[in-house]
């Protein structure tokens, strides 16, 4: 198997897909992978390394998209990358087609293109194994933006996230009780901070309340519940998901007005459209704006600041399905593993995401039914 490595044409994007350890262990199975010159060079990782591995360093976007049989790259596609793809290209990345224009869902279906999304890969008991690292690394990240942005200096209340004798503790009030949420709790709470966490999920709050052992406070989420707490909070971190569909609104702009001046949102469902409504995606040089007097903090791929550890962690959590494509072919590793069939988008062009279909208005086809005879 021929695998490609495009350097990231993305803003700010400094992760890469696969790391020297985990080329090595794909050249030693007897697989060719490709990495364009420069592709690791954010993470600090030198062509070098991949060359000593047994990579092939190619010098052009198109040879590592137009030889590979299968591209492993990290962000979304751009309308550049689109014009490099060939007919039939099987593109691995956190695509989040969700958010994509109409347009772009529809040329990748003329080009009868193979998408498999990290964020929707799921395990045999539901989990995400792809996507749980990066919401581990969102989680703590969220929680030191925030103390960040708290500080004088972005606009914030000029408070610590942290506690002083004699100075009541600040409020962190976080959405959703998932894997961000329910470790952006834990670090909020090291910090000495007062915490509450929302989510319509009883079996997650739970969990949040046993993990703190009864310190992080927890309510069944609410409009009325919002509105009062979103008023006392000092930071608000946002960390719903829906898998392959936009999250809702709940923070809505008569909230934020409401909220205290100089207080903090940390809107980590911005990739999947933000789950305030005064939310907007900005860049990792320019990752603040102020609205109503409340600092906003919303990058999409937040974890591109850390991208040496983050592209670690991508490497580790695709090789399985990379040597499972290997072993079966792509047909037959979607066919054998369920979960793994979760995370496509199209196959050969054919759209199979219920979800994104609805949104569309295109008719699904089920995954099975195409991989039903091929390797």
């Amino acid at each position: 198997m021929l695998i490609g490595v495009p350097k990231e044409t993305r803003r700010e994007e400094s992760r890469v897909a696969l790391t020297p350890y985990a080329v090595s262990r794909l050249t030693r199975l007897g697989h060719t992978v490709m990495i364009e010159t420069g592709a690791g060079a954010a993470s600090r990782i030198a062509d070098e390394e991949y060359e000593s591995v047994g990579a092939q360093v190619v010098f052009s976007s198109e040879e590592a998209y137009k030889r590979a049989d299968i591209v492993t790259r990290v962000g979304v596609l751009t309308a550049d990358d689109l014009d490099l793809l060939k007919e039939g290209s099987v593109i691995c990345a956190f695509h989040h087609l969700a958010m994509s224009p109409r347009a772009v869902v529809e040329r990748l279906m003329e080009l009868k293109a193979t998408i498999i999304a990290y964020e929707l890969i799921q395990d045999e008991y539901g989990n995400y194994p792809v996507l749980l690292p990066f919401s581990e690394m969102a989680g703590q990240m969220a929680v030191h933006i925030a103390a960040n942005c708290l500080t004088t200096r972005p606009g914030g209340r000029g408070i610590l996230l942290g506690t002083v004798p004699g100075i009541p503790a600040p409020t962190v009030l976080i959405l959703g009780a998932g894997i961000v949420g329910r470790t952006a709790a834990r670090y909020a709470q090291a910090n000495g901070a007062r915490v509450i966490v929302l989510d319509e999920n009883l079996d997650k709050l739970r969990k949040v309340s046993l993990e703190s052992r009864g310190e992080v406070e927890t309510f069944v989420a609410g409009a009325d519940r919002l509105d009062k707490l979103t008023a006392v909070a000092d930071v608000v971190i946002g960390a719903v998901l829906i898998p392959g569909t936009k999250a809702p609104f709940l923070v809505t702009e008569d909230m934020v007005k409401a909220m205290k001046k100089g207080s903090v949102i940390v809107d980590v469902s911005i990739d999947q459209g933000g789950c305030v409504e005064t939310s907007r995606p900005t860049t990792i040089d320019k990752a603040t704006f102020v609205v109503h007097d409340v600092v906003h903090y919303c990058v999409p791929n937040m974890t591109a600041n850390i991208g040496r550890t983050a592209s670690r962690a991508l490497a580790d959590a695709l090789q399985p399905y990379l040597m499972s494509i290997e072993d079966k072919g792509l047909a037959g590793a979607l066919r054998d593993d369920p979960g793994f069939g979760e995370g496509v988008y199209l196959y050969e062009g054919h759209m199979v995401n219920k979800k994104l279909a609805t949104t569309l208005g295109i008719d699904a086809v089920p995954l099975r039914q195409l991989t039903s005879g091929g390797k």
